[in-house]
């Protein structure tokens, strides 16, 4: 059964001041939306590098706001799923790669600010070639774009590649390149949780000082 979890740990420069105040357009902390932008490109480049020679795919990465410090969170996903023992040695080589990158360049995100490292959950659309591959087995549910409209597909996952998707419906099997399709979604079988995960975001701690947090 594979795992899925999500590495939490606080980082980054303690003791500073919050800045209270910034020029109009600013986030709550000061920093101009555009300044946010650049900063979040400048995680990309320095997380997605650490992330792709631990062997995994960066699905996401996100900079909001929670209270008086940043929140940076890291999805990150693989073929045949990522453990909880993974995430917590991405979530700490992605820690150390920001430390490095800091203290030779300066903030990279103001403040104080808390790492998250998870896997995806079952709730995240399918939009890559890899999602769908990555959930052969699965029941998705999708919207097929045509000349006479839009319709709503419901089938299983039976095979997929680099261009198309087969899907096993009510009506029989379906195949539909990636260009006809809009975001699948996971649907659900309560009657299969007890065989597999299906990406619940799992709290774990490490001997590093990762910290719990309630989803």
């Amino acid at each position: 059964m594979t795992q899925r979890g999500r590495a939490t740990r606080p980082t980054g420069p303690s003791g500073r001041p919050r800045r209270s105040d910034g020029p109009r357009g600013a986030d709550r902390g000061g920093a101009p939306r555009g300044d946010l932008a650049a900063r979040r490109t400048r995680l990309r480049e320095v997380i997605e590098p650490v992330v792709t020679a631990a062997g995994y795919d960066l699905e996401d990465l996100s900079v909001s706001r929670a209270g008086r410090r940043h929140v940076v969170r890291v999805i990150v996903d693989a073929d045949g799923g990522i453990n909880l023992d993974a995430v917590a040695d991405v979530s700490r080589a992605v820690s150390a790669a920001l430390d490095a990158a800091e203290e030779a360049g300066g903030d990279i995100v103001a403040g104080e600010y808390q790492l998250e490292v998870s896997s995806p959950g079952v709730d995240r659309p399918l939009t890559l070639p890899r999602h769908w591959r990555r959930n052969v087995g699965r029941l998705v549910k999708v919207t097929v774009r045509g000349e006479a409209g839009d319709r709503q597909l419901t089938g299983r996952v039976t095979a997929a590649d680099d261009d198309r998707v087969e899907l096993e419906s009510d009506a029989g099997p379906v195949t539909h390149a990636y260009a006809e399709l809009g975001p699948g979604r996971v649907q659900v079988e309560f009657s299969r949780l007890d065989d597999e995960d299906l990406g619940d975001d799992t709290d774990i701690d490490d001997d590093e000082d990762l910290e719990d947090e309630e989803r």
